[in-house]
């Protein structure tokens, strides 16, 4: 029956996506930007519900509180495709920053560049973090927020951190706010696995690091934060009372903290 509920949700995702876009491209494209992101948002709003709906997921927030008024740097756990969308509609006005190649997906791509998003070629690093930088530097002195994964890729709950150099290069630089997240969406959308379980996403928006740390301590903070807030979701997830199935390694680690 998962099987069956998860194949359902995967079709239904994919054409919600689809027919939404081919329905909204007559009045999207003339839209102001914030107007075009309330589209996109509802989008996010209705994959949730179906989410919901089909597989029985739902998901819960802790720490709206901590969003800092204005612009700011948002450091997200990546662990599956759900907070691509999933927390979009928590923030004002979002700038996520993703890989260059989202962009010449057909329709989609053009959905993007409406909202602004910063591409970047991550090929060429160097050069790649000098131009995010300073798109993000525009972004964020109009009072947006940046969205940027951490480790740049999905990662399997438990798996080793793997924190790259952006965003402490990004703290550092534009000298505002980070708004580390933790969460455990990769126990319910596993990557690389079209299997969906029912059960409770969860959400922990934690305080932010202020500007005036040096890079090496902010790394370490971010780090700190984000992943001992995701083990203590983990352990929630564990204890539920249908847990989804837990990854070896995170297994191993729980048993390890007791």
């Amino acid at each position: 029956m998962l099987i069956i509920r998860s194949l359902i949700f995967n079709i239904v995702f994919y054409a919600n996506l689809i027919l939404q876009m081919i329905i909204q491209t007559p009045i999207y494209f003339f839209l102001p930007r914030r107007g075009a992101l309330k589209i996109v948002k509802n989008w996010c709003t209705t994959s949730n519900w179906w989410h919901k709906w089909i597989v029985g997921t739902r998901f819960e927030v802790t720490g709206l509180e901590n969003i800092p008024e204005g612009g700011c740097i948002i450091a997200v756990k990546h662990q599956s495709m759900w907070e691509f969308y999933a927390i979009l509609p928590l923030f004002d006005d979002p700038a996520y920053i993703l890989k260059r190649e989202l962009m010449w997906i057909p329709l989609f791509g053009w959905y993007v560049a409406k909202t602004r998003m910063i591409p970047i070629n991550r090929g060429k690093r160097s050069k790649a973090m000098k131009e995010m930088t300073k798109r993000a530097a525009k972004e964020i002195e109009q009072g947006r927020q940046i969205l940027i994964y951490p480790e740049g890729t999905r990662r399997t709950p438990g798996a080793e951190p793997a924190y790259k150099y952006g965003v402490a290069h990004m703290y550092k630089e534009l000298n505002c706010p980070v708004l580390p997240i933790a969460l455990n969406s990769g126990l319910y959308w596993p990557r690389r696995s079209f299997m969906r379980y029912p059960g409770t996403i969860r959400v922990n928006i934690l305080k932010p690091i202020m500007p005036g740390l040096s890079t090496e301590e902010f790394q370490i903070e971010l780090q700190s934060k984000i992943e001992s807030s995701c083990m203590e979701i983990y352990e929630k997830a564990a204890k539920d009372n249908s847990p989804p199935p837990i990854p070896k390694a995170l297994k191993e680690r729980l048993k390890f903290d007791g």
